[in-house]
């Protein structure tokens, strides 16, 4: 292992000059500076990290705050969390990942622990009880969602209000007057999760401006939920011909509960979920969606807490418009003959 005193032999100076210059604790000359440099660079010299640390009084990690809470689609935050990783070694961080449910006193705790920079938040609620702390950590932070009183913060999402109205409008322009959303979980809504009660707000009022029936329903994850909600739903307004879908997990076996009700997509029931790619491509048929752009949002959120570590200004509010693909799952209207014999 490459050490300061071999790196001070090769560049031909003292060890304290090496460490000098890779803390910026002391001016050092240009040309020092530079052969310094140049033999870190020919030797694969790395700091210690430790040593690192104590120099610059940071732990060059993140923590990444993802309670697992009941409703939760895993598989999507694991997306999210890929890119905050992937992200924070290109800056040569680390992420430590905190998955329990501990609200504000798990924020406080971490932060006298003195083991991270700085905060990435998710599972953002409308009211969520950890905002007053994060406002108050001495420690630089950014939320992947966003509650509605975001003073003082920096949030980073996927524009949830929009991606509801895009669907709205996909089916409404396509000739649809009645459509449902089947959402997520009811435990979700209960606790006023931003997304979905951003995207159930984005459907409804898109229903209203154009003039279509608009019907919400939450949607547990086992088959015979998903069959149960879907057959009431159904026996409640017959007339629906498209449905939203922001529930990742139920899409498969929702295409499965469709058939079994004679309802075929996209000739009898036209259907748009928000979900990643991948999955509205391997469906049979492949689904119109609104992509959640994971890897961007995750990325980004990484990148404003770096220029905040380094002094920077980042936007308190950065919202990712969102894109809706049409695929072989929505289609015209079907016809209805209203006529009597």
């Amino acid at each position: 292992m490459v050490t300061i005193a071999d790196v001070a032999r090769h560049a031909g100076v003292a060890a304290s000059t090496v460490s000098y210059v890779l803390s910026g604790k002391r001016t050092i000359s240009t040309d020092t500076r530079e052969r310094v440099q140049r033999s870190v660079r020919a030797l694969g010299y790395r700091p210690n990290a430790s040593a690192r640390a104590l120099a610059s009084q940071r732990s060059n990690v993140l923590a990444l705050v993802i309670p697992l809470r009941t409703g939760m689609h895993v598989p999507v935050m694991m997306q999210f969390a890929a890119a905050v990783v992937t992200t924070a070694r290109r800056y040569d961080h680390d992420v430590l990942l905190l998955t329990a449910d501990e609200g504000s006193d798990g924020l406080e705790r971490v932060a006298q622990s003195s083991l991270v920079d700085a905060l990435v938040v998710m599972d953002i609620e409308l009211h969520d009880e950890r905002v007053p702390v994060l406002r108050e950590l001495p420690m630089p932070s950014v939320l992947i969602g966003y509650p509605d009183d975001a003073d003082g913060l920096t949030c980073i999402d996927l524009d949830f209000v929009a991606a509801g109205a895009h669907c709205v409008d996909h089916l409404a322009d396509l000739g649809h007057r009645s459509l449902a959303l089947l959402g997520t979980p009811s435990a979700v809504y209960e606790r006023q999760t931003g997304f979905a009660q951003r995207t159930l707000t984005g459907f409804a009022e898109a229903a209203e401006r154009r003039g279509v029936l608009g019907v919400e329903t939450p949607c547990e994850h086992t088959f015979d939920a998903i069959l149960h909600t879907v057959r009431q739903l159904l026996d409640e307004h017959p007339d629906i011909t498209g449905l939203v879908v922001q529930n990742e997990p139920i899409i498969g076996p929702l295409l499965d509960v469709l058939r079994r009700l004679g309802r075929r997509v996209p000739d009898d029931m036209s259907l748009v979920a928000i979900c990643a790619d991948d999955v509205a491509e391997r469906q049979v048929p492949q689904l119109s969606s609104v992509s959640i752009p994971a890897e961007r949002i995750g990325a980004q959120a990484v990148e404003a807490l770096i220029t905040k570590l380094e002094g920077g200004e980042v936007p308190a509010l950065t919202l990712q418009p969102p894109a809706l693909t049409a695929r072989e799952s929505s289609c015209q209207a079907p016809h209805r003959d209203l006529t009597t014999a």
